[in-house]
């Protein structure tokens, strides 16, 4: 029996070049960051280094305050993760499974959320964070974060919750489970994959997210990796390598996500499917 790929060699060839493009990014990033400035600019801007050099790391990690950065970038990231996808969940399950009053309004109110502007609104916020006390705080980033997240992880929750048949909590419910029994121990793991993908989705969001965080905080000690990183331009020389090497260092959290959920990110494209058979 011939293999899948000789069947289809077209469909393959295009996915594995795809796969190439993909990845090409992160190699040249990787090389990048084990380069000498000579080496990236003239003599070998696209091959792997001629010399390593890992010092670029040491460099990066000491001269340039990177263990900082990388720090409220953790903390950041981690509380909007947690901020956004339990308020998301909660009122997703209460507008797809519960009868009240203006409960449609209240969904599309959060849903138009989605395509209001950051741009928009940055004055006002920068002044709701003075008028707040939240100025250069954590909170002035963790607060915005989880807000402009809310609308998107809403609307899918929504989608998954709304697809689950009803007679499952109708089973619950007859078993003498209450609200909350059926929502934690039922509701929860069959929405898993969703959780999963949305974790990588305002993970992502949040730890690269720049703008804001360029109005919102002037603090050197509560700068993100991605105002860290403006620092390593200097006014007449740049350390290219250094910032090679701290972009590699802030790209590794979000792969080694990416890795560990993968598999229910995939399971999120059948989910419905599964529990409806």
């Amino acid at each position: 029996m011939r293999p899948l790929w000789y069947r289809q060699p077209f469909k393959h060839g295009f996915l594995w070049l795809y796969a190439l493009l993909s990845i090409y990014p992160l190699f040249w990033m990787i090389s990048y960051s084990l380069k000498s400035n000579d080496e990236i600019f003239v003599t070998n801007p696209f091959g792997l280094p001629l010399h390593f050099r890992v010092e670029n790391y040491k460099t990066a990690w000491e001269s340039f305050n990177v263990p900082v950065y990388f720090l409220n970038s953790v903390i950041v990231t981690c509380a909007t993760v947690v901020g956004s996808l339990s308020l998301a969940v909660l009122f997703s399950y209460a507008i797809a499974r519960m009868r009240f009053r203006f409960s449609g309004a209240a969904r599309i109110y959060m849903i138009v959320g989605m395509f209001v502007p950051v741009q928009v609104i940055m004055i006002p916020l920068a002044i709701l964070m003075r008028d707040f006390h939240l100025a250069n705080t954590y909170g002035s980033l963790i607060v915005p974060y989880i807000s402009f997240n809310l609308s998107f992880a809403t609307m899918v929750f929504y989608g998954f919750f709304r697809g689950i048949p009803i007679e499952l909590e109708e089973s619950s419910c007859i078993d003498g489970a209450s609200i909350y029994r059926t929502f934690f121990s039922i509701m929860l793991p069959i929405i898993r994959p969703a959780l999963a993908t949305m974790i990588i989705f305002v993970f992502l969001a949040a730890w690269n997210e720049f703008p804001m965080a360029l109005v919102l905080i002037s603090k050197e000690t509560l700068k993100t990796l991605p105002l860290g990183l403006l620092f390593f331009q200097g006014q007449f020389t740049t350390d290219w390598g250094a910032m090679g090497a701290a972009m590699t260092i802030a790209s590794i959290p979000t792969v080694i996500l990416y890795m560990i959920f993968s598999d229910q990110v995939e399971r999120a494209l059948t989910v419905g499917s599964a529990v409806k058979g």
